[in-house]
């Protein structure tokens, strides 16, 4: 696949400008072929209400309609089997010839849920530094089990889940004294 691994990231912010520091991280990683954004909507939301939106992508219009190809035949291959691959191949392709995006319709969806003087943001971002392993990890026969991010939060949740499991473990007189 001439793809690298997607990640979608939406977040929001108050103000309804992009920070400095933001974009210039952003054009760093993009200039170094690390991240393409594949999508990218921005949603701002003046205190007035008024909303703005911009979408973009890195992407050529061939490299568009392929990944539209692309997507269209995996969600037609789960829905279908070879056919609908076949099937949503094509309508993929076609849609993303048409201008179509992988975001489209997403504006007032993100508009509803941000409020007054703020934006948020909807990237598909595409890791580029990954293609190279996933390729040698495919060519070794290796096999993807589990796919998954670890946030901060999710440390703290396992933290306090674990404080929770000793204490009732202290309770119940099973756990060893502290």
């Amino acid at each position: 696949m001439p793809f690298g691994p997607m990640q979608m990231l939406v977040v929001s912010y108050e103000g309804t400008e992009l920070s400095p520091e933001v974009a210039a991280e952003l054009k760093r990683l993009r200039e170094h072929d690390i991240v393409r954004l594949v999508d990218v909507l921005v949603v701002s939301k003046a205190d007035d209400g008024t909303i703005t939106a911009v979408e973009g992508t890195d992407l050529t219009p061939d490299e568009s309609t392929e990944l539209g190809a692309i997507a269209g035949a995996l969600i037609g291959l789960g829905a279908a089997g070879e056919e609908g691959a076949e099937i949503g191949a094509l309508a993929g392709a076609e849609a993303a010839a048409d201008g179509g995006s992988l975001l489209e319709g997403e504006v007032w969806y993100v508009a509803d849920a941000i409020p007054p003087g703020s934006r948020a943001a909807v990237a598909i971002l595409e890791h580029r530094w990954a293609i190279g392993l996933r390729d040698a990890l495919l060519a070794a026969g290796a096999h993807g089990l589990v796919d998954a991010w670890i946030h901060p939060s999710d440390l703290i949740g396992l933290g306090a889940e674990m404080a929770l499991e000793a204490e009732a473990e202290n309770e119940a007189g099973t756990g060893s004294p502290a």
